[in-house]
């Protein structure tokens, strides 16, 4: 999956009725959405989408539905490690892939525990490997229940397997995620950064693209910066974008993935700002923060003369 250009790969979230249920007829609204802003591939079935709260059957239904929805052209990853043995986590991977998907990802901190030796993970996962035959997989450095992030020479050496195509990275750290790129050299490999902070910087280094959260609220900005992030005639531009993503940061993830959406809602999304996952209420003056957001980012189109819709 290292492509060029530069690629824009949501992490989805799951809309769910005012009781709770799934919301299949907008989670189709959403996949549109989402290619129409221009992302060339999904991942379906991560912490955006609530996995953790969804049960086993739900989260097999959801990336059924996802894949049906995007069609040929657009790839779809989703999550299929959630704990327990081994074997039982290489079953659930083998459901996920019948599902359609292109890989599977590997939660990082479900084959070991915090406390236990990257050893100990390096183990489990090259047993992963053995128990699942020759499923295309990825990794995915969760930060819940913790993060346990690993090092270029860890995943280099399962990049070398010729099984590991992507891996959405979390570490903020721009010389280990310059570190991890190099590794993928020579191989079918991705690496799609999760911190907008460095967004820039890690497409320059030679990622694949972002798999953000930003792109729950501007998906189209997302993609216009991996387009256009190393044309010097736009460095302007591309600068004040990047900032703008920094000033924001905090208060896009406050009661993230309510607040996501909610911003969805007022641009024209037909989905509920219910969420099971409890991350706090949207209150009124979260709700000013947010039309505030969303006027910013109006502003921001405006001043820098940006042409960016989603039709």
């Amino acid at each position: 999956m290292n492509h060029t250009p530069k690629e824009f790969i949501p992490v989805m979230l799951t809309p769910f009725k005012d009781d709770g249920k799934v919301d299949f007829d907008g989670l189709t609204e959403l996949t549109e959405y989402y290619i129409r802003a221009g992302a060339s591939g999904l991942f379906a079935n991560c912490l955006s989408s609530e996995m953790f709260e969804l049960t086993e059957q739900e989260r097999l239904d959801v990336v059924k539905h996802v894949v049906n929805t995007a069609g040929p052209g657009i790839r779809v990853v989703a999550t299929g490690t959630f704990g327990g043995v081994m074997e039982t986590q290489a079953d659930f991977v083998k459901k996920i892939y019948d599902q359609g998907v292109d890989a599977v990802i590997i939660i990082t901190n479900m084959l070991a525990a915090q406390a236990e030796a990257d050893e100990i993970f390096n183990a489990n996962m090259f047993r992963l490997l053995d128990l699942t035959e020759k499923i295309p997989m990825g990794f995915y450095e969760c930060p819940v229940p913790y993060k346990r992030l690993i090092s270029a020479t860890q995943l280099e050496s399962f990049v070398d397997t010729g099984r590991i195509i992507y891996h959405k990275d979390t570490c903020l750290d721009i010389v280990q995620v310059t570190n991890k790129i190099k590794t993928g050299a020579g191989h079918i490999f991705g690496l799609y950064d999760a911190y907008m902070g460095h967004a820039v910087a890690s497409l320059k280094a030679g990622s694949a693209g972002l798999s953000c959260i930003q792109g729950n609220y501007w998906p189209e900005l997302i993609v216009w910066l991996c387009q256009h992030f190393d044309k010097p005639e736009l460095k302007a531009e591309v600068d004040a974008v990047q900032q703008f993503f920094i000033s924001n940061m905090d208060v896009m993830h406050h009661v993230y993935p309510v607040t996501a959406k909610y911003y969805l809602q007022k641009r024209g999304l037909s989905i509920s700002a219910f969420t099971r996952q409890q991350v706090g209420q949207l209150t009124p003056e979260i709700k000013i923060q947010i039309d505030q957001l969303y006027q910013d980012y109006e502003n921001l189109k405006n001043d820098l003369g940006l042409k960016l819709s989603i039709s």
